[in-house]
């Protein structure tokens, strides 16, 4: 980025485990039943941060000089991999303090719909969070009935205005789409300069 909008960084993708019982998954058929995603995702503990932080991050530390700013890590994902992300923020701000969610499963998969009241009720974290969903992700219908539970963007804009109730670095964008990644792709890179926008730039001219 030779404009500075961004720092130089390091992305590392991780699929969800597998366990011995579980089939390989095949481009013809991903679901669930091929990893071990609603338990590693959809939980609201720490267990995938400490995957994150005590496993992966020492990995990647022998072989590159990171920062140990906080405020220099960020951490993304697209549906459960959304709730996942915002769970390892939230779960460690001191390792992870930027967050990017599109189209978030904050719905009642594992639990995920309480995170409204856990904002509110909690002392403010130094976090800074991007939303983005669509008016046509998943609306909560199961057999035939509403359940706002498991509405997402119902959870999603909950969660927004909790966080902005309680006073976060916010920023979110609602369009039209479905449940996926067309909409975050597409404005993917506007989003990573709002994450980024005050980090520290020492080559700058005075």
């Amino acid at each position: 980025n030779w404009r500075r909008e961004i720092p130089v960084m390091i992305s590392v993708f991780i699929n969800p485990g597998r366990t011995p019982e579980q089939p390989e998954p095949n481009p013809h058929d991903w679901g669930d039943r091929h990893t071990n995603r609603p338990e590693e995702y959809n939980r609201l503990n720490d267990r995938y941060a400490r995957v994150i932080i005590d496993e992966l991050l020492p990995v990647l530390r022998k072989q590159y000089k990171l920062s140990p700013d906080p405020d220099m890590h960020a951490i993304a994902g697209t549906s459960s991999g959304a709730i996942a992300a915002f769970t390892v923020a939230w779960e460690r701000p001191d390792q992870f303090r930027k967050v990017i969610s599109i189209v978030g499963s904050f719905v009642n998969l594992r639990g995920g719909d309480v995170y409204p009241e856990k904002v509110l009720a909690g002392e403010r974290k130094p976090l800074r969070v991007f939303f983005v969903d669509g008016v046509n992700d998943n609306r909560g219908l199961r057999n035939g009935r509403y359940d706002p539970r498991l509405d997402w963007h119902y959870q999603n804009v909950r969660l927004v205005q909790a966080m902005t109730k309680k006073g976060y670095d916010i920023n979110y964008t609602w369009g039209i789409g479905l449940h996926g990644q067309k909409q975050g792709g597409a404005i993917l890179p506007g989003m990573m300069r709002w994450l980024w926008r005050d980090y520290p730039r020492p080559y700058d001219a005075k």
